[in-house]
């Protein structure tokens, strides 16, 4: 071995592939990316050991692709206790996307899903989340609804009514939820009849 002067440290053979400490430069450099990869491990481990098994899935979410809130959703299900343990689906519209006929192909999606989530994680209930503003909602009905929050209120609740006793046909064994966001992330329940 052979040993600099001025540092001790061995400038021989090297632990790091060939990185050679013989600068403090170099010290530094790796003092900060062990510092680092400490200071990521919490978060890389505790995302991994939050992770649940499979057939550990509560629920199937069906939200609306609206980009407004995704992150709205995610907070609403975290705080129903629900992080990494809902399958979710996402068609623009929600209910509607599942149940116009302008795009069958989605609610033939949405049944596939239902029936894996099922079979896979073994669900215990869908729910079901609209959102007001929605622009699907204007595509495939053809009228704007937010300028009047109880007509609005009134066709969500009829095509989420719709889907969830779709739902309770082809799966009675199924709980479902109803649920209609406001663009501020707040969520009303829609009540399965009227």
């Amino acid at each position: 071995m052979q040993y600099r002067q001025s540092t001790g440290i061995d400038v021989g053979s090297t632990c790091c592939g060939g990185l050679r400490h013989d600068s403090r430069r170099t010290f530094l450099k790796i003092a900060a990316l062990g510092a680092g990869a400490a200071l990521m491990a919490p978060l890389t481990s505790g995302a991994a050991g939050a992770a649940q098994p499979g057939g550990a899935v509560d629920a199937l979410l069906l939200s609306c692709m609206d980009y407004r809130l995704i992150d709205d959703i995610g907070r609403y299900m975290d705080g129903r206790g629900l992080t990494n343990r809902y399958d979710h689906v996402i068609l623009a519209g929600a209910s509607l996307g599942a149940l116009t006929d302008r795009k069958k192909a989605w609610g033939e999606a949405f049944w596939d899903h239902v029936a894996v989530a099922k079979q896979l994680h073994g669900i215990r209930r869908v729910m079901v989340m609209d959102h007001r503003d929605c622009g699907a909602y204007r595509v495939f009905l053809g009228t704007d609804l937010v300028a009047d929050p109880e007509k609005e209120t009134a066709a969500h609740a009829e095509q989420l009514r719709a889907l969830g006793a779709a739902i309770k046909a082809r799966h009675p064994d199924l709980e479902v939820e109803l649920l209609l966001m406001a663009l501020d992330g707040s969520v009303e329940t829609i009540a399965e009849s009227a």
